[in-house]
């Protein structure tokens, strides 16, 4: 066994609450713990143990665990909390100082947030060989399964779920040193390597800066530089210098720091491993997390975005350069910028004959993709054999500063790249997360080699505000036709233009024809003109546009807007005009409606499309937080044509659209980007799309949909964290198929419950929809040209978002036909009208006596409600309560997702998936399978045709009860009626009603088996069917 020990201090605590608490320390199969505390919220121990190493080659991957427990009054005892401090993270005696280490849960769950307790301990954690303190009797426990990895290629996957931890910078510390006798060498030596116990012992500060020739030539030291295990190289918190040790107790011994100097001249990196750094767990944690292990404290920010894990980024922003060398002998320079960080180049754009250029590019590294500890940005001149190397600058990694979120972004700096020659470049370096304002624009390490790099960034869209144009066609006057027979008399008729839209009135029939038609259109702003001409046949007698600035807005329909006249213009004029030709229209903008791009149940915004009216009537009742955290087991979209999948999420909530950005090659992506909305109405969907991004490498290929996922904010508790993993269910023509699972965080967070108990008592659309209602047909049509404009609009964004995309989300084709839809709504129709036919049927049970005890019993109930019927409303009310507390244990938990049974999606013939899918309006199948269609289409429409006839003949036969169709069914019903007014009238009603309630359950002795008269003399009543053809 070893000499060497490893000494462990503890110090002191703070804990939440007085409690009798006691710290337990586990290492090594060794165990042992401090004396108790007795109800102090602060306890102080100074107590110092030392445990027994027993492989000291193996010591970075032993671990310290340290618990500190609550011993209660009946002997028992609970776990406060824990710490653990890995191997690597041990320094000698003469560097340990005592650290805070927040305390962590005992379990850990997927998706825990707030990963700490309210706690911290205090320790001192050192390895000497010599201790001077008592050494505890070891005591043997169960074997320790150790967390961490001997190879850091081969992670384990409990290693996955724990905080991650990165080098960082400590200041030097003077110190006194044994030198070595110094020894010629070359600049460029062969690292020498050492063993791990003398790299985790070494107690100087190893410098990895590269320094300049002339710092290297008149160092009065020269040493070899040594190897570091990339484990180390990742995890030790010392950074490393060059030099060389021969014995262990020289690597015991101080020594003083070499100076630090950044050169800015291009340098060759030494030889060395690149580290391997840990892949991120994937559960969402708070930023900010606590970090455990040793002195090393990883980089956290704290900022808003608390639903989704912080990636740490290594962002480089080129802004300019100016005064570049030219290195071409006829004196051009096409420059360009190479970012290289270990097998990662990112380039920028070249731009031709330019010593200024001016760039401001940023590029984004993972950190799973830094794997060197330092970064070149190299300036290039392109030439047409071979490209020249103009300047270079190298920074150090630990080096590089730690940008806050909410802090200002750093400036960017002039760096010279070459002092032979000149030449300065403006650059900013820093670490960051996916809150800082550059990962928008940033042009990630994995789509360093995408054509479209736009295509690939994440972005915020706003839809355009879009308005409903009313337009009422009146009249014309003075209209002039060439005489002509043959087309005499006229046939003139109003065409109108806006965009893409297009209407015509019905032809008239003279030269001052009248019309009186309306038309709405949906204008997107910035708005298009309004185009208006009168045609007769193919021959235009004029024409004229409208600007919108001269169009009038309406808020509701108590503002008359007065008729305009209106002059036409000629395209060619052959005779002498005496009058001109003009049109009479009423032209409004209404901006009381709420133009539907969604249908109305699914829609995320009912707001009017008047800026004004909206911000003084609508009121913000809360705010919804969205984390797109990733999602696992995606499939391919396109079968055979793609290996793999560049995802990306799209999600909609009222008019603000954002987009994510597309994780390349990976089947398993992970965004952890959040996105707030403002909520103004309840009863609203938010919508989130999954995506396979097509036009990374350019071309018109559509995005692929993988699924999509709505969430109603109705449906969500104020303030509680959804962390859910949804399916991604996609209906095709082979089938319904599931794309893999999207993992969420949604938090809804009510700002006023009053306002928001007060929305569910008013209108759900703005007032317009109801006082001047628009046709379903209608709805349809312009909710399609709304869909339209706004993809028009979105698309022509950087990024775009394609039309596809939109159609999807919005679900544009939502209104088509389809067998397999027209099944499920009738299942739904069944479902909720299954309570009432329940219920029948009970009652036939009730009057059959099938159950006597259930029949004598609503039989005195009955009794009991004619006799008190004031009674009755209460009991009701009071059943109806009741009945909801009962089932509040049977609330829905988690937000609900897409029903493959409810949508007959799981079970659906494969032929009516194939006409689901075809073209509209126009069929792409065969005839005989569109003949095949409408055959069965009339079988079905045949079945309702019989349905609707049914209920037409019940309702003809009411009405022929006193239309004297039938004098002698009329006469008796009218003698009826007399009897009846005159027996109403003596007998209390009371009394009338329960001899019928009575007549109504009698025993079934009492029936015939027969129906009863009066359903005879209703089935003998005539109906129309005898006068149908």
């Amino acid at each position: 066994m070893s000499n060497l020990k490893l000494g462990v201090e503890v110090i002191s605590a703070r804990l939440g609450d007085g409690v009798n608490s006691f710290v337990e320390l586990r290492f090594d199969d060794q165990k042992v713990k401090t004396s108790t505390k007795l109800d102090d919220t602060s306890p102080v121990w100074n107590e110092r143990f030392s445990f027994n190493i027993s492989d000291t080659e193996d010591l970075s991957n032993l671990v310290l665990e340290a618990y500190v427990y609550n011993k209660t009054s009946n002997g028992t005892r609970s776990c406060l909390g824990k710490i653990r401090i890995l191997g690597t993270a041990f320094v000698p005696y003469s560097e340990a100082v005592g650290l805070r280490y927040p305390l962590e849960k005992e379990k850990w769950s997927v998706f825990s947030f707030g990963s700490t307790v309210k706690g911290e301990l205090t320790l001192k954690v050192f390895v000497t060989d010599n201790p001077s303190v008592k050494i505890p009797t070891p005591n043997p426990i169960k074997k320790l399964a150790s967390n961490t990895s001997h190879n850091l290629h081969n992670i384990p996957a409990s290693e996955k779920t724990k905080p991650r931890l990165r080098k960082t910078q400590q200041p030097p510390q003077l110190q006194t040193l044994s030198l070595q006798p110094p020894q010629p060498q070359m600049l460029f030596s062969q690292p020498q390597t050492l063993s791990p116990q003398q790299q985790m012992l070494s107690p100087q500060r190893r410098q990895p800066h590269t320094l300049s020739p002339q710092q290297q030539m008149s160092s009065p030291q020269p040493s070899q530089p040594h190897t570091l295990s990339p484990q180390q190289q990742m995890i030790s918190p010392q950074p490393p210098q060059p030099h060389t040790l021969s014995t262990q107790k020289q690597m015991l011994s101080p020594q003083p720091p070499q100076p630090q100097t950044l050169s800015s001249q291009p340098q060759t990196l030494f030889p060395q491993q690149p580290p391997v750094m840990e892949a991120a767990p994937f559960q969402p944690v708070r930023y900010g997390s606590p970090v455990l292990g040793g002195g090393v404290r990883a980089r956290t920010t704290t900022t808003a975005h608390d639903l989704v894990e912080p990636m740490e980024y290594l962002f480089v922003k080129i802004v300019k350069a100016c005064n570049l060398p030219t290195m071409d002998p006829t004196g051009s320079l096409d420059p360009y910028i190479e970012v290289k960080l270990g097998n990662f180049t990112a380039t920028t754009t070249q731009l031709e004959k330019n010593k200024n250029p001016v760039w401001n590019e940023v590029f984004a590294f993972t950190k799973s993709d830094q794997q060197a500890n330092f970064i070149d940005v190299i300036v290039m001149d392109k030439g047409v054999m071979k490209d020249n190397f103009v300047g270079s600058i190298r920074f150090d990694l630990n080096e590089i500063p730690t940008r806050v979120a909410t802090d200002s972004p750093i400036a960017p700096e002039w760096y010279i790249i070459n002092h032979e020659r000149g030449g300065e470049i403006m650059l900013s370096v820093w670490f960051g997360t996916q809150a800082d304002e550059a990962f928008s624009d940033a042009t990630y390490s994995d789509a360093l080699n995408v054509v479209n790099k736009s295509s690939v960034r994440s972005k915020v869209y706003h839809s355009p505000r879009l308005w409903y144009l009313r337009v009422n066609v009146i009249e014309a006057q003075d209209l002039v036709i060439v005489p002509d027979r043959t087309r005499f008399p006229p046939n003139p008729y109003v065409n109108i233009k806006l965009g893409s839209q297009m209407v015509r009135t019905k032809p008239g029939q003279s030269l001052n024809p009248k019309w009186n038609e309306e038309f709405t259109f949906v204008a997107a702003e910035p708005f298009e003109d309004l185009e208006i001409s009168i045609q007769d046949r193919e021959e235009t007698l004029g024409t004229t546009k409208i600007r919108f600035d001269e169009i009038e807005r309406r808020v509701d329909d108590n503002r008359i807007v007065p008729n305009r006249w209106f002059s036409l213009a000629l395209a060619r004029q052959t005779r002498v005009r005496f009058a001109t030709t003009r049109i009479l229209l009423n032209v409004c903008l209404e901006g009381g409606y709420h133009v539907l791009d969604e249908s109305t149940y699914n829609s995320s915004d009912f707001r009017p499309s008047m800026k004004k009216v909206r911000n003084r009537h609508v009121q913000s009742v809360g705010v919804l937080e969205l984390g797109i955290l990733g999602a696992e087991g995606l499939s391919l979209s396109r079968d055979g044509k793609k290996e793999t999948v560049d995802a990306y999420c799209v999600a909609k909530y009222g008019t603000k659209w954002v987009r994510t950005r597309t994780v390349m090659n990976s089947l398993n992506p992970r965004f952890n980007e959040q996105y707030t909305w403002e909520v103004y109405e309840p009863a609203t969907v938010i919508t989130i799309g999954v995506f396979d991004n097509n036009g990374t490498n350019g071309g018109n290929n559509k995005d692929g949909k993988i699924g999509k996922v709505r969430v109603r904010i109705s449906t969500l508790e104020s303030g509680r964290l959804y962390t859910n993993s949804y399916p991604l269910l996609v209906l095709r023509p082979s089938g319904v198929k599931n794309m893999g699972e999207l993992h969420l965080a949604i938090r809804f967070t009510c700002t006023s419950m009053f306002q928001m108990l007060l929305h569910y008592w008013k209108p759900l659309l703005p007032k317009m929809h109801y006082v001047r209602p628009l046709k379903v047909v209608q709805k349809e049509i312009l909710r399609r040209h709304a869909v339209n404009l706004m993809a028009a609009w979105l698309s022509r964004a950087e990024p775009p978002l394609r039309k596809e995309v939109i159609e999807y989300i919005t679900d544009s084709n939502s209104h088509f036909w389809s067998i397999r839809k027209s099944r499920a709504n009738l299942y739904r129709l069944r479902s909720v009208f299954s309570g009432l036919l329940g219920t029948g049927e009970w009652f036939q049970d009730i009057c059959t006596w099938k159950k006597p005890v259930a029949s004598t019993a609503v039989h005195v109930l009955y009794l009991a409600f004619v006799c008190l019927p004031e009674m009755i409303l209460p009991i009701i009310s009071l059943w109806l309560f009741m009945l909801g507390v009962w089932n509040y244990r049977l609330r829905p938990r988690q937000p609900q997702h897409m029903d493959t049974s409810l949508s007959f999606a799981d079970n659906v013939h494969p032929e009516e998936l194939t006409e689901e899918f075809d073209t509209f309006p126009f069929s792409s199948q065969d005839p005989g399978v569109v003949k095949m269609r409408y055959e069965w289409l009339r079988s079905i429409a045949g079945r309702a045709q019989t349905l609707v006839g049914d209920i037409a003949r019940q309702g003809e036969r009411v009405q022929a009860l006193l239309s004297w169709r039938d004098p002698r069914a009329t006469s008796i019903f009218m003698v009826v009626c007399l009897v009846s007014s005159v027996v109403l009238y003596v007998v209390p009603f009371k009394v009338f009603v329960l001899l019928c309630g009575l007549y109504i359950m009698r025993h079934p002795r009492l029936r015939r088996k027969t129906p009863p008269g009066l359903v005879n003399f209703f089935k003998r009543l005539p109906a129309k069917t005898d006068c149908m053809l």
